[in-house]
């Protein structure tokens, strides 16, 4: 195989879906994006050999051969040990996934490399190489949905960490007595930011009686209640939703303040579908920064929306995988 070979493989792993595409890194863009339901409930060999099928199909319906992909990069929600392709556990996941060799089960199916990354570092990386954080060398990415996943990048380096954990910025503590996560701790920003997070709270909403517009688009029920929901609902001119996004936002910047004070970023890249909601939570998360942090110059950071999309962990991943060749 030439080593001039520009395709890769990067993979996404979710709850809902496995998906899959062609990177040409020559050209930067995607080929044959291709997806499946992930169905983990049948275990976690079941679900490998899904995603190795998926990859070929990937790969054919971009008119292109396994020996024409240089390596596979694969984003996964959860702990890993990437230099051994072991999975240490998927909190997201049904079924055993704890100490899963899906590197080495992969590489064997496929005949081509393939290198792990959490898939919130995947986003990160992606987006620094192509995306919002494009041209800088500090940064640190957010990844906002139903959890809240992070990244940082220090000097033109993704750091890793000890077995690739660094970067959990959404498991900083908010509250030191605050409500339990899923991680096992408490307090969390998880708990309070993530989209989650937001239905959880204009459900309650709903049973208090503060929001008689939430409580009409969810017809009187609040287990329907969704984060979109609430967005839209604040956006209408709804306060107590609007107090939601507030709230929210506070927490947020608190975390981005503490992120700053400790590697002090260029620019603060927030990703995900809440971040999808623009100033309801830009907004009072840039006013937090400003009023808390004094000892970094906070004007010069900019906290600006990802631009990859959905297909920030796809492209993170290819160029892990292209990434981890070069390294190794």
């Amino acid at each position: 195989m030439s080593t001039g070979t520009r395709y890769f493989v990067g993979v996404d792993v979710g709850g809902t879906n496995l998906r899959a595409a062609v990177w040409d890194a020559d050209a930067e863009r995607l080929l044959a994006v291709q997806y499946v339901p992930t169905l983990s409930h049948a275990g976690h060999a079941a679900v490998l050999a899904r995603l190795a099928g998926l990859i070929r199909e990937a790969i054919a319906a971009a008119g292109l051969t396994l020996d024409q992909v240089r390596a596979v990069g694969v984003g996964l929600p959860g702990r890993l040990r990437p230099a051994e392709g072991v999975v240490e556990f998927l909190p997201n996941l049904v079924g055993h996934w704890v100490g899963v060799q899906a590197g080495e089960v992969l590489t064997a199916a496929l005949g081509r490399p393939v290198h792990l990354i959490n898939d919130a570092r995947a986003m990160t990386f992606g987006e620094w190489k192509y995306g919002a954080g494009r041209g800088v060398d500090t940064l640190a990415c957010l990844t906002l949905g139903t959890g809240i996943g992070g990244g940082v990048v220090v000097n033109g380096q993704l750091l890793w960490g000890v077995n690739g954990t660094l970067g959990e910025i959404g498991h900083q503590i908010v509250e030191a007595d605050g409500l339990p996560c899923t991680c096992g701790g408490r307090g969390c920003l998880e708990v309070y930011a993530s989209g989650t997070a937001i239905a959880a709270a204009g459900a309650r909403a709903i049973r208090e009686g503060r929001s008689a517009t939430l409580r009409d688009m969810a017809e009187d029920d609040p287990t329907r209640v969704t984060a979109d929901m609430v967005a839209r609902a604040a956006q209408s001119g709804d306060a107590t939703a609007q107090a939601i996004f507030e709230r929210a936002g506070l927490y947020l910047g608190i975390v981005i303040s503490n992120v700053v004070l400790t590697i002090n970023p260029q620019r603060v890249i927030l990703g995900g579908g809440m971040a999808g909601v623009g100033e309801l939570i830009f907004a009072p998360a840039r006013r937090t920064l400003r009023e808390r942090v004094h000892l970094a110059p906070v004007d010069h950071i900019e906290i600006v929306p990802a631009q990859l999309g959905a297909d920030a962990g796809l492209i993170g991943a290819a160029a892990w995988a292209k990434w981890s060749g070069i390294r190794a």
